[in-house]
């Protein structure tokens, strides 16, 4: 397995690995190292280690050998040739005319090269303004075109948050970065906010991304009802770096706790619920009023109240109907016991009365009878009375 040392050139975005060929620099080195340009000058940022065959696509550069002092006062002087160099390449290329913006100025620690950094939004002809450049400096010119987040690169400087730019400070290809991962991390859509030093997308947008992708995957959504102890809340905050989640409720006031701690009281498998004993096992700080809440619902739970039993109640008595008619019956009160132990001389008249009653009521149907069989007598003796009459008459 091949043997590397990572080293980090001025400009270089990315460490390039190198043959230590018998040197074993450690890191924070300054080596003189062979390139395609030439001889140059870098800082070790990762010590020898193997690698795997696969990993190594090109035959390996070596180290020449660690840099001493005369290294290192050699490539002081050579910084100091390049910012000297800075405002003759502005000025000829406001001689010539060229739409160009002069970047930086590289002199190779082996002597032989200048490298000229610009940026430009089209093609441009350079050619008058190498000649120049090459007269005035008696050394073999490089031209090289870059982007705007490679000119920040080079340039270097203090993004939005005060730290040093993420393009200088992390090495590495740029990723893309699109509109989306800002609303994603609910950030203002302001181009003066979201925007860097190059004029495009801030690179930490991409850094943070996942994180805010996946802490949203699995938090519960703005305006969601959530399930506590002291009665339902609504959500009202997110905190992505700490994962917490704010829960405001009507009675009791806000509540943030940490998402690790929510569970799914539906089943759908979202965290809907926060449960007293979570609670009280994250320790989590709570406002006066839920902590007084929550020592008392305890209290209560340890001394067990007995319930009283419920009384009975009677049921209404079903009434009774006559089938015929359909009627409700008329309940008959129950006769006083006084009534019940009279003697039997008083009962007698009024059963006189009602055996009148009944010979009255025989009476009656007596002469319809009686009128009933005339009728049928006088209607068999018809023709016995009416030939006599006749006789008489003759």
């Amino acid at each position: 397995m091949p043997t590397v040392v990572g080293v980090k050139l001025r400009f270089a975005p990315k460490v390039l690995w190198f043959d230590p060929s018998g040197v074993e620099p450690l890191k924070g080195d300054s080596v003189i190292v062979e390139t395609e340009r030439g001889t140059e000058i870098g800082e070790v940022v990762e010590e020898a280690h193997e690698v795997g065959r696969g990993e190594v696509h090109s035959a390996l550069k070596p180290v020449v050998r660690i840099a001493d002092e005369s290294d290192v006062e050699h490539a002081a002087a050579l910084l100091a040739e390049e910012r000297a160099a800075m405002p003759v390449f502005r000025e000829l290329v406001g001689k010539h005319k060229l739409d160009m913006k002069p970047v930086a100025a590289e002199f190779l620690f082996g002597d032989d090269k200048v490298v000229f950094y610009f940026s430009a939004e089209e093609r441009v002809d350079f050619r008058e303004l190498v000649r120049d450049l090459a007269s005035r400096f008696r050394q073999r010119i490089d031209m090289r075109q870059v982007g705007v987040r490679d000119e920040a690169r080079m340039v270097g400087g203090l993004g939005h948050c005060g730290q040093q730019l993420c393009c200088d400070r992390f090495s590495g290809d740029f990723q893309p970065v699109s509109i989306r991962m800002a609303k994603e991390q609910d950030l203002p859509l302001n181009p003066l906010k979201i925007s860097g030093l190059c004029g495009r997308l801030m690179c930490c947008l991409r850094y943070e991304y996942d994180a805010y992708k996946d802490y949203k995957g699995r938090a519960p959504k703005r305006g969601a009802m959530i399930e506590t102890p002291f009665g339902e809340g609504k959500v009202v905050d997110l905190n992505t770096p700490r994962e917490t989640v704010t829960v405001r409720i009507p009675e009791a006031g806000n509540l943030t706790v940490p998402l690790s701690i929510m569970e799914c009281g539906s089943g759908k498998g979202c965290p809907c619920c926060i449960k007293r004993e979570a609670l009280e096992e994250s320790q989590v700080v709570l406002p006066a009023s839920m902590s007084s809440q929550l020592e008392r619902d305890s209290t209560a739970e340890e001394i067990p109240v007995r319930k009283p039993r419920p009384e009975r109640t009677e049921r209404p008595a079903r009434e009774r109907t006559d089938k015929k008619r359909g009627k409700p019956r008329e309940q008959q009160a129950p006769k006083p016991a006084a009534q019940k132990a009279a003697s039997p001389k008083a009962a007698a008249p009024e059963a006189a009365k009602a055996a009148e009653g009944d010979a009255t009521q025989g009476a009656k149907k007596a002469p319809s009878s009686g009128r009933r069989r005339r009728r049928r007598r006088s209607g068999g003796t018809g023709s016995g009375t009416t030939g006599t009459e006749g006789g008489s008459t003759t």
